[in-house]
């Protein structure tokens, strides 16, 4: 994986570890980032070797063809002997074969390695993302990690597929060619030479200020891509307020800065890169013009001018697309560095180093001891205070209160989306930061008010519970979640597509879906956060029978607002602010005139004048 140069906790958010600012001081940094990729490239040694061999190869044999042209000229022609002439032509048209060759082994693997080592690094940090604590998520915007996943990865593919390469076979035949050019004519040599320093100071600078801008660019684009994934997962919310004008306008101007803020960078590559030219075209002017010179003096041959020229145009033109390599491995660098970010946050939540395992069958007992909890945000205020709750094996709680009591909370904190701030809370007698988190979700279901649906097949969401389950295992969820009848009645049946996030669906059929997933999960312990709230009356009928079935021999927590589906509830739990204010049953809470007594009237008395 990447190696992560310092290691941030999710108290960091994502914002903060984006150099947002082009002049930040993480920006000064030459290519050391692109350094985290090497135990990539270490995982392939064997096509980095064939790579860089073939590399060297199509170098060594480029730095032939001149000194072959200088025998032609000198003795095919000198000699005024065509059959000579014609076996040089010979012997060049196997150099060009053998250079075809060396080049298109060169691409080939060039190109492998690029395209897996950006692989990897994809699945790599997807695979990490999918790791972090949700208190990450709570701050972090989806589409800027997407950005990173997809344009910041497509850079580093570049520079690894093209950039790198070509940077190599490049300071390869500079510096072949420097050495030929001395060889051949160490007079003329002083003139080409004398003009790296000139060009090489400015590449450097112009690197360092290609590498910052090419930087801000990406957090500019992130930025316009973490909007645009936030209003096209909303439209219709969009669409109802009639503010597609309105986001397109705001989409467009942020498109517009990352544009200015790229062509900051193209203009510092396009500068470097003629002054480059002009430096290395003028130097080899020069050269010409003494040369010439030297040729009519009689101190160095035809044949010996042609080479030199040669040589001197093949490091001219290596050091010029050096100058241009150099920015996009600069460019490179700032996208391995925002990767690198990603993965250097560390998860709050995590497996202890000897993870205590629970049994495939827990009791499913419930305990929370003196919890208290608040989420780290602006107002930084406790959602849950002292609360003490135990829920015995197989019984059924449902939780109630206003809205913001803190109900949902217990959820995650159960779930172990957080850790508590005080107290402690167990599943059979085990502190939950003694498990590992994976070990501990398995033995849960969880069915959310807002169920999520995959753009997959209704036999894939339902499978989502248990992935290995059979179709025959599915199908009897399905049914067990009173799902099958509208399942079945589908064009497709189980192999139906539902469309993102479940277009297709209705709120019962979704919610029928994520009970089949829990049914088919089977764990002990069971979660329904609002299960029927937003259904109407048929639905919410339909749904409350499946969610009976799957109770039976559960531990269940229920959190509803309606408070018709909790009266079968063996007790409920009221929340205020918090805290715990009431428990007992729906007669005895009704009768003790609390909080309870005021909701029930409130919702009861309602239905009534309704119907």
């Amino acid at each position: 994986m990447l190696i992560p140069s310092v290691t941030k906790s999710e108290e960091t958010p994502l914002a903060n570890a984006t150099a947002s600012d082009p002049q930040s001081g993480s920006s000064r940094r030459s290519l050391k980032p692109l350094t985290r990729l090497l135990p990539y490239l270490l995982k392939h040694r064997g096509m980095v070797i064939a790579a860089v061999f073939a590399l060297f190869s199509a170098a060594v044999i480029t730095l032939v063809l001149p000194a072959a042209v200088r025998r032609m000229i000198d003795y095919g022609f000198g000699a005024d002997d065509p059959a000579l002439v014609n076996s040089y032509f010979v012997v060049l048209i196997g150099v060009v074969l053998a250079l075809s060759t060396a080049s298109a082994s060169r691409y080939f693997l060039v190109m492998w390695i690029g395209e897996k080592v950006v692989a990897e690094v994809r699945s790599d940090v997807f695979a990490h993302m999918t790791r972090l604590s949700p208190s990450f998520y709570d701050g972090a915007k989806s589409g800027e990690i997407l950005s990173r996943l997809t344009a910041d990865t497509t850079q580093i593919k570049s520079a690894f597929g093209a950039s790198a390469s070509l940077a190599m076979r490049n300071l390869i035949m500079f510096l072949g060619a420097a050495v030929m050019m001395v060889v051949t004519s160490p007079r003329l040599s002083v003139i080409v030479l004398a003009a790296i320093p000139i060009i090489l100071i400015p590449i450097l600078g112009f690197g360092r200020q290609v590498r910052k801008r090419s930087r801000f660019a990406q957090d500019t684009l992130a930025d316009a891509s973490a909007y645009a994934s936030e209003m096209l997962g909303s439209v219709r919310t969009l669409q109802a307020f009639t503010h597609e004008s309105r986001s397109a306008n705001r989409y467009g101007s942020a498109v517009e800065a990352a544009f200015q803020a790229a062509r900051k960078a193209i203009v510092a590559r396009a500068a470097l890169t003629g002054f480059a030219m002009f430096v290395i075209g003028s130097s080899i002017v020069a050269v010409l013009w003494i040369g010439a010179s030297d040729v009519f003096a009689g101190r160095i041959t035809g044949g010996e001018l042609s080479q030199f020229l040669l040589y001197s145009i093949l490091a001219a033109g290596s050091l010029a697309a050096l100058s241009e390599v150099w920015g996009e491995l600069s460019q490179a660098a700032g996208a391995a560095e925002r990767l690198s970010e990603l993965l250097e946050i560390q998860p709050e939540i995590s497996a202890p180093a000897n993870p205590v395992r629970l049994p495939e069958t827990p009791r499913g007992e419930i305990l929370f001891d003196k919890v208290s909890f608040a989420y780290r945000n602006a107002t930084n205020m406790p959602v849950v205070r002292d609360l003490t709750l135990t829920v015995a094996p197989g019984e059924t709680v449902a939780v109630v209160g206003p809205s913001g009591a803190g109900k949902s909370t217990l959820f995650s904190l159960l779930m172990r989306y957080y850790d508590p701030r005080e107290g402690t809370i167990r599943l059979n007698g085990v502190d939950l930061p003694q498990l590992d988190p994976e070990d501990l979700r398995r033995h849960i279901a969880l069915v959310p008010q807002d169920t999520a649906i995959f753009g997959a097949s209704i036999a894939e969401n339902i499978a989502y519970g248990r992935p290995d389950a059979s179709r025959e295992e599915i199908v009897a969820a399905a049914e067990a979640a009173l799902a099958a009848p509208f399942i079945e009645a589908m064009t497709e049946g189980y192999d139906t597509m539902v469309g993102e996030r479940g277009i297709t669906l209705s709120g019962g059929q979704r919610q029928r879906i994520a009970i089949a997933r829990a049914v088919l999960k089977a764990a002990p312990v069971l979660l329904l956060d609002e299960a029927t709230s937003a259904l109407d009356a048929e639905s919410e009928n339909l749904v409350q029978q499946a969610l009976d079935r799957l109770m039976e021999g559960r531990t269940t927590l229920v959190i509803a607002h309606r408070l018709a589906t909790v009266l079968k509830a063996d007790r409920i739990v009221v929340m205020e602010d918090g805290r715990i204010v009431e428990t007992g049953t729906h007669a005895d809470l009704s009768a003790a005139g609390g909080l309870y007594a005021k909701l029930a009237r409130l919702q009861f008395g309602a239905e009534r004048e309704t119907a």
